[in-house]
């Protein structure tokens, strides 16, 4: 970002080795034997933003790109490319959002109407306008030098592939509006598609994501009196999950046969509630083609079931799209815009663990903002300005989001590996290597805090260790405090009221072997967070149960490394048994290196840890949310319910 845009003050605030004695104290413990895969990044999706600034006057589009994928600006890395579906040639532009009236890479024969729906033919060069899209194209080419990750991605197939004939959704919104008939179709679309723009722009997609928040009732199209649209805010088409995994199969069979190697993500569910409900339903086919699995967090209720089923099918988890609007009224000062992006970061890698972390759009359209008194984005911007238009008559405004995501894109970065901690404000990541350490702290009170880093659990901290922070607040912006030393490997620093302050910690490296909550050699009870009783062998031992008096249990690796994917044989000391499930019963058996006897630990953080099975994917479970004792031990599908959560206790 250039220096005339930077829209940070200085922070009248020193943080140095002088600690107040503040009230409300935090101390953050980073736990680096619990490690999530190496961080993709942080990205964006296109669309509407680029559909329309694209074609701005260039100082304006200039700066844009630079407060994105700049270095001072955003620091993005991620971008998603929206195909369009794009409405028949006789159906009105301008009953969506602005921008959100997005080409389609079609070309229709003269007077083609919305119900000449048996034209297409994908294999008639004549029926393609390669030329489409020129705005949002014009952003891939600024920024294909930045970007590290290519994700393709759909709202609606074109007009002739939905029921109804529009791509702002069914009249009735509950019901599936992608043509069932038409899904190879859909997908040859698709695919061609994203291999004309990687001929065309030198880039290569990584993933293609051909649904977005499908089982919802949000996409719905409204006529007036002279049948053309009134109502539909943009492009959009329900699918059920039976209409789901017709769409990803038929894009894998036609990526089999394609020069893209571009692979399948899905399904871009609004929330981890809908996306499990889905999930949950896919057939073994569906699941198996799906590589890469993409949630929105608009909802957040079931995130740790999300991070379970991407444990359990062994894929890749992508927070592929969220935005909001946080605090009273459009505001380009306070600081709860700020506060309520970073507390959703924060939350979203303590609970999803997201490999990667994705914006719906950074940019806004500042003229409905204002009128709604609403702060989506971090950047606004009037979607109406022209060519005539000028920085100063276009005017570019950042809100506080825009600061405290860079706490967070300027520091932790591609390849770092987030790691556990017990704040719940609180996120850590190492980097690579292991050597040096990041944590971003939110601190939404109105007072300021103190705030202890304990490094015990690292294995190295030099004697000449330290902690820089760099704090966003109302003062400022990423502004650099002093460093403090760490002594007795603690550190402690103040933090202003209403603040999201980065700590960049030096001099650290490695995991400490007494870091891991399973250590070998040690025995272990697992008590049901719900019931408050332990984990125990069945009267014939052939399962388990849950009794106010449990017995012991051996937490053998099987694994050998520090991921949150590592895997654990449960063995029950008396016998030397093991859990595995069978036909989805959790049953004792001899020991046996078969995936169903194995186990991988998930936890936010908090003591409380989830269990879930290599082979099928479920969760140890207490049947029933039962808290008799006696009650069955069975396995299901992830719900992050307080019965499929054990605290692990060494004995």
């Amino acid at each position: 970002m250039t220096r005339k845009l930077a829209v940070a003050v200085a922070l009248t605030l020193s943080l140095g080795v002088n600690v107040p004695a503040l009230a409300d104290g935090v101390t953050i413990r980073i736990d680096p034997s619990y490690q999530q895969p190496a961080f993709e990044g942080w990205g964006t999706s296109l669309v509407w933003f680029a559909n329309v600034t694209g074609g701005y006057p260039e100082p304006i589009r200039r700066q844009l790109v630079d407060m994105l994928f700049g270095e001072d600006g955003l620091n993005l890395n991620i971008a998603r490319y929206n195909i369009g579906g794009g409405n028949a040639p006789d159906v009105r532009k301008n009953y969506m959002k602005a921008g959100a009236t997005m080409p389609g890479f079609w070309q229709a024969p003269p007077g083609t109407t919305r119900d000449d729906t048996q034209w297409w033919d994908p294999a008639n060069p004549q029926h393609w306008d390669w030329t489409a899209d020129a705005n949002q194209r014009w952003w891939v080419d600024q920024i294909k030098d930045k970007v590290t990750r290519w994700e393709a991605f759909s709202n609606s197939p074109p007009w002739f592939q939905t029921v109804n004939g529009y791509v702002s959704g069914g009249f009735d919104p509950s019901t599936d509006q992608i043509r069932a008939d038409r899904v190879d179709q859909f997908a040859t679309y698709l695919v061609r598609v994203t291999e004309k723009l990687e001929q065309a722009h030198g880039i290569k997609f990584d993933t293609i994501a051909p649904l977005n928040e499908p089982n919802t009732p949000y996409w719905g199209t409204q006529l007036g009196p002279d049948g053309q649209p009134t109502g539909g805010r943009q492009e959009g088409a329900h699918a059920g999950p039976e209409l789901q995994q017709k769409v990803v199969l038929a894009l894998d069979r036609a990526l089999d046969t394609a020069t893209t190697r571009a692979t399948v993500s899905a399904m871009d569910e609004t929330n981890p509630s809908v996306f499990t409900q889905n999930w949950n339903a896919y057939s073994g086919p569906a699941r198996g083609a799906v590589d890469q699995l993409n949630v929105h967090t608009y909802g957040t209720d079931m995130r740790t079931s999300a991070r379970d089923i991407a444990k359990g099918a062994d894929r890749n988890l992508w927070m592929s799209e969220v935005e909001g609007t946080w605090g009273t009224g459009t505001d380009f000062t306070g600081m709860e815009p700020g506060l309520g992006i970073a507390t959703r970061i924060v939350e979203d890698m303590r609970e999803l663990e997201p490999s990667a972390w994705v914006f719906w759009q950074p940019v806004e359209d500042s003229v409905p903002q204002a009128q709604a008194g609403k702060n989506w984005g971090s950047i606004h911007i009037p979607f109406t300005c022209t060519a005539a238009d000028t920085p100063q008559t276009c005017p570019i405004r950042a809100n506080t989001k825009f600061h405290t995501i860079r706490n967070f894109t300027h520091y932790i970065r591609p390849g770092d590996r987030f790691v556990k901690v017990d704040d719940p404000s609180s996120t850590a990541a190492l980097k690579p290597h292991g050597v040096g350490a990041t944590v971003v702290h939110v601190n939404n009170s109105t007072a300021a805090r103190n705030v202890t880093l304990d490094l015990s659990r690292v294995g190295v901290v030099t004697s000449r260790a330290s902690v820089t922070p760099v704090v966003t607040s109302a003062d400022g912006a990423l502004v650099r405090g002093t460093p403090v030393r760490v002594k007795d490997q603690r550190a402690t620093l103040a933090v202003p009221a209403k603040s999201v302050t980065t700590f960049l910690v030096d001099g650290v490296a490695g995991v400490s072997p007494d870091a891991a909550t399973v250590k070998p050699g040690r025995m272990y009870q697992l008590k049901g967070v719900q019931s408050g009783k332990s984990l125990t062998p069945n009267g014939d031992a052939s399962g388990v149960v849950i009794r106010t008096s449990g017995q012991d249990w051996a937490l053998q690796k099987v694994t050998g490394g520090t991921s949150n994917r590592e895997r654990y044989a449960i063995v029950n000391a008396a016998s030397g048994k093991q859990l595995a499930v069978r036909a989805n019963e959790v049953v004792l058996q001899p020991p046996s290196a078969d995936p169903s006897a194995q186990w991988v630990m998930s936890t936010t953080g908090d003591g409380t840890w989830t269990f879930v099975n290599v082979a099928t994917g479920r969760l140890l479970d207490v049947a029933g949310q039962s808290t008799a004792d006696g009650a069955r031990v069975s396995s299901w599908t992830p719900t992050s319910g307080p019965n499929q959560r054990w605290i692990v206790t060494g004995r």
